[in-house]
Formats: structure tokens, C-alpha cells, sequence
């Protein structure tokens, strides 16, 4: 039964409950009846019974539509939230994603500069230089230049003994068929002798050049590894060294030899940071390979570290 149904039903019991009230007045002017008084309470209990029935029926129904409605909200608050935690999500995946991308740049690009630096310090241990920021000195006495000499030597003998023999040739031509003929073959065995010794100064001098650089070359290496520094010579008496451990191509000491052989330490950018190690090593202690020696262990300490 429905809220209609049961508005229709009170509202007969009411007219029923009205017309009994006017139909029993007379009889209790007349002859009072308990029976009609029992009738009329009952059926004013029943009115009462269904209108609390319909104030219940009414509550229920509000608070069904309520329920509903918290229900609806609830269900609205929910679905926001899972499409903000949705977006959130895709949000932080594209983040995660992105560093990613990142981190393999990095990796890339660091890997790429290990290995260009490694291409240098091999061309460095080769012997090569830049010559912009690097000047070469050659010894005046060195076995290069002894052999150029030498060979200079052999080549104005050679020469003079030429121009010796051509005076010959033309004496001899001027002399007889006679003594032509017999010092034609003792020209020719002088001839082939000097091209021989000629050969022979220019292959010794060749191997000369070819040993004193693998030398001077072996030489630099084993000062590189020993020490771990690669020593060039700048400019007259200033000698630059790069320790095998610099953290920069431009981190380098420079030295500057003085007119009684002492060494003194040229400022640069990295010798500026050096200042505790230079105030003890150098001013107080008055020791260049103390110096160097814990510089390389600085320098080392800070690769092992990282």
C-alpha cells in the first residue's frame, strides 16, 4: 500500500468517525451505550495507528531520497578521485619516464667524455702536444743533431772527393787513350763507392733519428708512469706538468728555472687552489717533491672517492 492509498484510507475513517459521532448523540441523550464507545475509541486508535504509520512512511521515505543522495555523491566524490589519482598517475609516469630519458643522456654523454679522454691521454703518452699552448725545445747537442753533423761531414768529403776525381777524369782525357782506358774502371770503382758511402751515411743517420725518438719517447713514458706527470717545456727555462690524475685538461703546475738552478712555482688557476699545500710543502718544508707528491695523492683521493 502506498502513501495515496493510505491517505484515502484515514481520510474515510475520519468521515466515518464524524458520522458515527453525530449518529450516537442522541442515543446517549436517550440510552448510553458502552459498546458505541469502545467502537469509537478502536477506530480512533486506528486513525491514530495510521497517521503515525504515515509519519513513519513519510521519515522512511526522506530518508531513503537522502540516502540516495549521499549515495550519489559518494559515488561522484569517488569517480573524481579515481580520475585525479588516474591523472596523477599518467602525470608521474611521464615524470619517471622523462628522468629516465635523462639519466641515459648523462650516462651517454659521460661515457662519451671517458672515452675522448682517454684518446687524449693516449695521444698525450704517443708524444703528441697541442702546439698552441705547448712549445717544443730541441737540445743543440742532441744525437739528432750530431748525426746531421756527421752527415754534413761525410756529405762535404764526398764532395770533395768528387771534385777531386773529376779533375782526374779531365787530366786523363787530356793525357792519352792510353791512360783512359786504364783509369776508366778505377773511376768507376771510386764512383760506386762514393754512391755506397753516401747510402750508407744516410741509412746510419735514419736509424739515429729513428732511435733517439723511441727513446726520447720511452723516456717520457716511463717519466709519466713513475711519477705521474707529463712534463713539456713551454717557453725557455718554464716547464709545465699535467698530473696523470688532473680532473681538468687545464689543471696543470707550471716551473720556472732560475739563473741558479733553483725551480719556483709559477701561478696558474689550479695552483691557486693549491694554497695549504703550497704554504707547507713549498714555503715552509722547501720541497718541490713533497709537493708533487701530495698533489697526485689529492688528486687521487678525489677519483677514488667519486
Amino acid at each position: 500500500m502506498d502513501l495515496e492509498d493510505d491517505t484515502t484510507v484515514l481520510t474515510t475513517l475520519k468521515s466515518f468517525n464524524s458520522f458515527i459521532s453525530r449518529s450516537e448523540n442522541p442515543q446517549r441523550l436517550s440510552e448510553p451505550s458502552a459498546g458505541s464507545g469502545n467502537l469509537q475509541s478502536q477506530y480512533k486508535r486506528s486513525l491514530e495507528l495510521l497517521e503515525a504509520a504515515e509519519r513513519v512512511q513519510s521519515k522512511n521515505r526522506y530518508l531513503q531520497l537522502d540516502q540516495e543522495k549521499k549515495q550519489m555523491e559518494l559515488s561522484h566524490k569517488r569517480a573524481r578521485f579515481e580520475l585525479e589519482k588516474a591523472a596523477s598517475d599518467s602525470a608521474r609516469d611521464l615524470e619517471v619516464q622523462k628522468i629516465e630519458d635523462l639519466e641515459r643522456e648523462r650516462q651517454r654523454l659521460e661515457e662519451q667524455n671517458n672515452i675522448l679522454e682517454m684518446r687524449l691521454e693516449r695521444h698525450n703518452l704517443q708524444g703528441d702536444y697541442d702546439p698552441v699552448k705547448t712549445r717544443v725545445l730541441h737540445f743543440k747537442m742532441n744525437p739528432t743533431a750530431a748525426a746531421k753533423q756527421e752527415r754534413q761531414q761525410e756529405v762535404d768529403t764526398l764532395r770533395d772527393e768528387v771534385a777531386h776525381l773529376r779533375e782526374l777524369v779531365r787530366s786523363l782525357q787530356g793525357g792519352g787513350a792510353a791512360v783512359h782506358s786504364q783509369d776508366d774502371s778505377s773511376i768507376h770503382a771510386a764512383s760506386l763507392n762514393l754512391r755506397k758511402q753516401m747510402e750508407s751515411s744516410e741509412l746510419r743517420n735514419q736509424r739515429l733519428k729513428e732511435v733517439f725518438q723511441k727513446k726520447i719517447q720511452e723516456f717520457r713514458t716511463v717519466c709519466y708512469v713513475l711519477t705521474g706527470y707529463q712534463m713539456d717545456i713551454t717557453t725557455e727555462n718554464q716547464y709545465r706538468l699535467t698530473s696523470v690524475y688532473a680532473e681538468h685538461m687545464d689543471d696543470s703546475l707550471l716551473f720556472k728555472k732560475g739563473s741558479n738552478g733553483s725551480m719556483q712555482l709559477m701561478e696558474t688557476e689550479f695552483s691557486k687552489t693549491l694554497g695549504e699545500m703550497v704554504a707547507l710543502h713549498l714555503h715552509h718544508q722547501k720541497s718541490i717533491p713533497a709537493f708533487l707528491s701530495a698533489v697526485t695523492l689529492d688528486l687521487f683521493s678525489r677519483q677514488t672517492t667519486i
